[in-house]
């Protein structure tokens, strides 16, 4: 089992940066892969950002790649969210995610095991 607690988001303006954390417990946090999505008002919960167990694995949605950076710190059992050049588009509750290692990198919400509660990011132009 894993709890996992997300903190850090707000309101920024645009071009602004943001880090997220995903504080997580559970004796197994290590093992699983970790996942950011988000989901603005009206829109489905869309992938943004996933990473390895090891930590040395990334892999991003188009629309965020070259601005957000996923990381995580183990010893911590945390994972961050590292947020730059803020667009207003991006708003949105962002919410962090753990899946169990499988083959290929896991885009889709149902394929994640435990989730946060989120946090809103809000973005004025």
């Amino acid at each position: 089992q894993v709890q996992l607690v997300e903190s850090g988001g707000g309101l920024v303006q645009a071009g602004g940066s943001l880090r997220l954390s995903c504080a997580a417990s559970g004796r197994t946090f290590n093992s699983y892969v970790m996942g950011w999505f988000r989901q603005a008002p009206g829109k489905e919960r869309e992938f943004v950002a996933a990473i390895s167990w090891s930590g040395a694995s990334t892999y991003y949605a188009d629309s965020v790649k070259g601005r957000i950076t996923i990381s995580r710190d183990k010893a911590k059992n945390t994972a961050y969210l590292q947020m730059n050049s803020l667009k207003p588009e991006d708003t949105a509750v962002y919410y962090c995610a753990a899946d169990r290692p499988q083959a290929g990198w896991a885009t889709q919400w149902y394929e994640y095991d435990y989730w946060g509660q989120g946090t809103q990011v809000t973005v004025s132009s």
